[in-house]
């Protein structure tokens, strides 16, 4: 069992009564896990559901105060597992909340959608909600010797949990081809009426390849053979999804800075190389700069989210092509970050440092990147 960060504080928010606490992220993450380890925490009644279910989830969208409290006769706590799949389950949590002393509800859901939406709304102020990764590096019981000799493995197979714990190389792959094709999609295609994954993993494929690169909607939009704003959607719905993330261009002084197209990562290093099909060793690669790129940002938004630090992230790139691969922007300050595998001693970007003042530099190496992410 790996401890997940996020439990003590989740437990810390489920002790206040008529408060509903969220677990968001993506499938195979852990939440299910997670929420089974809170349950062995509570002191009272703790009753689990499954948001597929439809019996429950029938009686939890009726809008109907009786039901709800024969439901929850005898709870303290209730416990919904992917809560996104019952209708109308924000105002329904809303019922429960104001007319049921004493409960305590915490929900979890595979993606972030409209539920986040759903129940912040009627519930501003009685709601926090966390999010839940692939295992970050923060989360491994791991000396410094182990943690440098794993290093390949999680810029290979990434974190989700059965894959960290699995005992093969075959194993992880499987794990991970399984991921990619029972869950990684299943939401969105849900979400849209979709009968078609083919297009969502190619859309997925292109942008593995381009870790790093600003992605032209127009030019996606042309290599599959639909509009731009067909694209645009899609790549909304997999960041809300958990499944990539993007960064956009830092710009406040400097007329030749660059905003116009964002850079897209993947939350896990193994979703990205199944998409692409590729788990040769390192040595082997000619994308080590990408996974190392991919790996170093993943980590550190992950740390930045857990510890709740109130961080702005971009990066900055020049129309003649100066460029740092991320900027954080916290409290004022400036700290520009480059991520280099081979080539430890990149040129100080002096017009970044001379432009912004409080701004400072740092390569990331696997020299210092412990210090970085965990």
């Amino acid at each position: 069992m790996i401890p997940r960060y996020i439990k003590i504080e989740t437990l810390a928010s489920l002790e206040k009564p008529n408060t509903v606490v969220g677990i968001f992220g993506a499938r195979r993450t852990g939440k299910t896990f997670l929420m089974q380890e809170l349950e062995k925490e509570l002191q009272g009644q703790v009753l689990m559901v499954q948001g597929e279910n439809l019996d429950v989830s029938e009686i939890l969208s009726s809008q109907r105060l009786i039901q709800l409290k024969r439901f929850t006769e005898g709870i303290d706590y209730l416990f919904i597992d992917e809560a996104q799949k019952i209708p109308e389950i924000g105002i329904n949590l809303k019922l429960m909340i104001d007319n049921i002393p004493g409960l305590h509800i915490l929900v979890s859901g595979s993606s972030s959608f409209d539920l986040r939406k759903k129940i912040g709304e009627p519930l501003t102020g009685r709601s926090h909600f966390f999010h839940l990764y692939p295992l970050a590096q923060m989360e491994l019981e791991e000396n410094f010797l182990q943690t440098k000799e794993n290093l390949e493995l999680r810029l290979l197979y990434g974190g989700y949990p059965q894959v960290i714990t699995a005992s093969s190389i075959k194993e992880r792959t499987t794990l991970l081809t399984s991921i990619r094709d029972g869950y990684l999609l299943k939401d969105i295609l849900e979400l849209d009426n979709q009968k078609d994954s083919l297009f969502v993993f190619n859309l997925l494929r292109l942008i593995a390849f381009q870790i790093g690169n600003d992605i032209s909607f127009s030019e996606l939009a042309s290599r599959l053979n639909v509009n731009k704003k067909t694209v645009m959607r899609y790549l909304e719905l997999l960041e809300k999804c958990y499944v990539i993330f993007s960064l956009h261009g830092f710009s406040r002084n400097l007329r030749n800075e660059y905003t116009k197209s964002p850079r897209y990562y993947f939350w896990d290093n193994g979703i990205r190389n199944v998409l692409v099909s590729n788990f040769n060793s390192l040595n082997l690669r000619d994308d080590v700069g990408k996974l190392w790129e991919n790996y170093c940002i993943s980590e550190r938004l992950k740390k930045n989210h857990y510890q709740q630090r109130t961080v702005n992230h971009y990066f900055w790139r020049t129309y003649d092509q100066k460029e740092i691969d991320l900027i954080e922007e916290s409290g004022g300050n400036l700290t520009g970050f480059e991520f280099k595998w081979t080539d430890p001693k990149p040129r100080e970007p002096r017009q970044f440092l001379d432009t912004y003042h409080h701004s400072e530099f740092k390569v990331i190496t696997r020299e210092n990147y412990l210090d970085f992410i965990a």
